[in-house]
């Protein structure tokens, strides 16, 4: 199975919620989960095949405190990221059209930058319809750990930083 590290990034405590949800989720499909609020670097993530980033939104469409130094890292020195593979969960309000999700699509974007693989569609999670984000997001990863599966047996794993 594959290692997989749930990256959070959060402000109120939404995004940790999500994890603490998705994490025995995981590890009953058999996968090994970490889960950090604090990564900072490429170096961070080496141990993982996997990646999942569940981000929060705040401000003006801005990144999480906690995340922002692993995004401003990595976006800086882009790392070879391509053994990885990676999904994101993004948290935002919808009233706040402009920047729905931002921090979410951001981080998105900097891992395909990196050249980091996403599994699967990233799931928007949109707080001023759904109060309790961590119910969109164990219907979500039933569908994604199901292609994590199949990702791990065409062979994946043999990719590392």
């Amino acid at each position: 199975m594959a290692s997989i590290l749930i990256l959070i990034g959060t402000e109120s405590g939404n995004a940790q919620m999500v994890a603490d949800a998705l994490k025995p989720v995981l590890e009953a499909a058999g996968h090994p989960v970490d889960v950090s609020d604090a990564a900072a670097s490429a170096a961070d993530l080496q141990a993982h095949d996997v990646l999942l980033v569940i981000c929060a939104t705040h401000g003006s469409g801005d990144i999480p405190t906690n995340i922002q130094p692993l995004a401003e890292t990595l976006e800086r020195e882009r790392p070879d990221l391509s053994g990885h593979r990676y999904g994101v969960i993004a948290l935002g309000d919808r009233t706040y059209q402009d920047t729905f999700c931002g921090g979410g699509k951001r981080v998105d974007r900097i891992l395909e930058l990196c050249g980091a693989r996403k599994v699967g569609d990233r799931l928007e999670i949109d707080a001023s319809s759904q109060p309790l984000p961590d119910e969109d997001a164990l219907t979500w990863i039933e569908g994604w750990k199901g292609l994590v599966r199949q990702a791990v047996e065409k062979g994946f794993r043999t990719y590392h930083l």
